[in-house]
């Protein structure tokens, strides 16, 4: 089938872009126009990357896994096993040769149950005078309530603090230069006052209200542990405590005299 068109009718729809081709005839160019506006769109055709297909995200990474924790081992069950005492536990403390208290007590004037003589050990501040200050003064009450101030042979054995930078005296020997003193004197009694006294004298770490509790010996003699006056100065409610441990000791010494 052929079409007789005319130039103008050719020419019109060469305007509106249909091609006609007709038999034997050159291909028309087409208009300015429609190759103006066709070059934009293919060099954008150009310059557009191509398409590409999506790329799947990769998996999620598996969650590392908790951190073993080492074993906690068993504590070991403590050690019912009783400590040796620490024989240093005077260490820094001084001795005093024992000096007499009551040196001019009339010895017939001693009341009967008293004993051959007492020994006390006791930290003191000032060995040359110990009866001096409230310390002093309290200690010197005790022993007069017990009557003790009326016997001669009432002996002090003074421990003292070595002062700073000065060593630590002669407190690993102490319990040693008690016996030695106990053989000495030959006292009925040992009178042990405050805990820093206790444990040089009886060579323990034990606490004082078990020294107070327990009997004891220092070279075959009895001994007995109470509180010293320092300490009853601070805490009045024990002078109770300590009166019935001077009268525990004197019920000793009069047991050990009685015919």
């Amino acid at each position: 089938m052929s079409l007789s068109l005319d130039a103008r009718q050719r020419a019109m729809l060469q305007e509106m872009g249909v091609t006609v081709w007709a038999p034997g005839a050159a291909v028309a160019a087409p208009p300015a126009a429609a190759l103006a506006g066709a070059a934009p769109l293919r060099e954008a055709a150009q310059d557009s990357p191509p398409a590409t297909s999506p790329v799947p995200a990769p998996p999620p990474a598996p969650m590392p896994a908790a951190p073993q924790r080492p074993a906690v081992p068993a504590a070991a069950p403590a050690s019912t096993a009783p400590s040796a005492p620490v024989a240093a536990a005077a260490t820094g403390l001084s001795l005093h040769a024992p000096q007499a208290l009551y040196p001019t007590a009339d010895p017939a004037r001693t009341p009967a149950g008293l004993g051959s003589g007492w020994l006390i050990v006791a930290e003191i501040p000032t060995p040359a005078d110990p009866l001096a200050g409230d310390s002093g003064k309290l200690l010197d009450n005790m022993l007069r309530a017990m009557q003790l101030h009326r016997h001669p042979r009432v002996f002090l054995a003074a421990l003292e603090r070595a002062a700073p930078g000065g060593g630590d005296g002669n407190g690993a020997d102490v319990a040693g230069q008690l016996a030695q003193a106990v053989a000495t004197l030959q006292p009925a009694l040992v009178l042990v006052l405050g805990h820093v006294a206790a444990r040089a004298a009886l060579a323990s770490t034990e606490p004082l209200g078990r020294l107070r509790a327990g009997p004891h010996t220092l070279a075959g003699c009895p001994a007995v542990v109470t509180y010293d006056p320092a300490f009853l100065l601070r805490s009045q409610d024990n002078k109770a405590a300590a009166w019935a441990d001077l009268c525990r000791a004197l019920a000793i010494v009069r047991a050990a005299t009685a015919p």
